[in-house]
């Protein structure tokens, strides 16, 4: 029999079930994070029940059950996207690639050729997600180049700060692809001209994002008191923009991994209550916008770490809806890897091997993939591996799978 509520009302139910709620206690808690009084109690059971059933909440209500399991509004309501796709882009910038090369090629650039660029920019930022690392890597450096090109034509001081910010997002995005292909020098070398190029444009968001970049590469290599430090100095730096979002979800990521659970709960909440004050995003797929959703992404982790199975599994569920079409393709490949990496970890916890090991693999199957974050976390499911199931050939399969893995990418081979 199919489950035809809406994807949130599956949801509330699932996240009251993790917590071993009934909804008596949901609505206690749903009390408790309420700013004025709510109705008596039997009827906000009634209530809760009817929202369970799959009869959306009002503009009230929502976020207030959001806050209840930790999350924000629009990750468990969503908002209709505001795209329609790359057709919209090329409306919008009235130029094909060849046109943007060949007014780049003038003694001057017009307004024109920079609305153009920065579109380019932001479609080049959407296909980080699918696109095959090396493919984008090529066409990122490519623009970069042509962008950098342009501070030796004729350009107003407006025009010289917004050639300086665009090649701050490109150099970003390089780096990115830099480091998830396991190329660490480049990428730190990337991200630090990045900082130099936010620095002299005065761009405080592109500064946070390059020490968002410092954050993750602490946190893959194992450096968690440098993750604290980065997430804290670009936090100060871009206080008021979307990045210091992520800059809390990558502290919580390092508490979780030192063992603080109290920092981690303070991070969270800290990144929660900020996300949750920002206007929705335009663009949901640009790597550099955080979205709602990416949120219930960065307490999955915690909670995986902090060992609250139920709660990690429930948001890997979750993860995995959002991140994959009706149609079964994916549209954030690189979380559903580390979705299904938590799920092998609380399968194995549990004594399932066998979905473990069905998890652990197909993390490892997707082409687009982020080698780093991935092996950090499979350390996680290996770990397991080793103390209960050391002696099944199956288990030793899937670490040996992880080995050659590591071979292929020095620097990153899990211990």
């Amino acid at each position: 029999m199919t489950d035809d509520r809406p994807a949130w009302a599956r949801r509330i139910a699932a996240e009251r079930q993790a917590r071993d709620w009934s909804q008596r206690d949901a609505v206690r808690a749903l009390r408790a994070h309420a700013p004025t009084e709510l109705p008596a109690e039997d009827s906000m059971i009634r209530q809760w029940k009817r929202w369970e059933s799959g009869q959306a909440p009002n503009d009230f209500y929502q976020p207030i059950i959001a806050a209840v399991f930790g999350t924000v509004t629009h990750a468990l309501f969503p908002a209709p996207s505001r795209r329609d796709g790359d057709k919209e882009i090329l409306a919008a910038s009235g130029m094909e690639t060849l046109e943007i090369v060949s007014r780049l090629n003038r003694s001057d650039v017009d307004s024109a050729t920079l609305d153009a660029l920065r579109i380019t920019t932001d479609r080049l930022c959407s296909e980080y997600p699918f696109m095959p690392s090396a493919q984008l890597l090529v066409e990122g450096r490519q623009w970069l180049r042509r962008v950098v090109d342009l501070h030796t034509k004729s350009l107003t001081l407006a025009q010289h700060r917004e050639v300086l910010a665009l090649s701050g997002w490109l150099a970003l995005l390089v780096g990115c692809v830099e480091y998830d292909t396991g190329d660490r020098h480049a990428a730190e070398s990337t991200r630090r001209a990045a900082l130099s190029l936010a620095t002299e444009s005065d761009h405080p968001e592109v500064a946070g994002w390059a020490h968002e970049m410092r954050a993750w590469f602490a946190l893959t290599t194992g450096d968690y008191r440098g993750v604290i430090a980065a997430a804290q100095a670009g936090a100060e730096t871009a206080a008021h923009h979307s990045v210091a979002v992520q800059l809390a979800g990558q502290e919580a990521k390092a508490w979780a991994r030192l063992g603080d659970r109290r920092q981690v709960e303070v991070a969270l909440d800290k990144g929660r209550r900020l996300l949750e004050g920002m206007p929705y995003p335009e663009n949901l797929d640009n790597h550099f916008v955080v979205d709602p959703g990416k949120f219930d992404f960065y307490a999955m982790d915690c909670y995986r770490l902090v060992g609250e199975d139920r709660l990690a599994r429930t948001l890997a569920e979750e993860v995995l809806r959002a991140g994959t079409d009706f149609d079964g393709t994916e549209r954030s490949p690189m979380r559903n890897a580390e979705a299904r990496v938590t799920l092998g970890v609380t399968a194995a916890r549990e004594g399932d091997l066998e979905q473990a090991l069905i998890h652990g693999e197909r993390a490892l199957q997707g082409e687009r993939q982020s080698v780093p974050s991935l092996i950090m976390t499979s350390r996680e499911l290996a770990a397991v591996m080793r103390q209960r199931y050391s002696t099944e050939p199956a288990a030793q399969d899937y670490l040996n799978h992880l080995q050659e893995i590591g071979r292929e990418r020095p620097g990153f081979l899990p211990s």
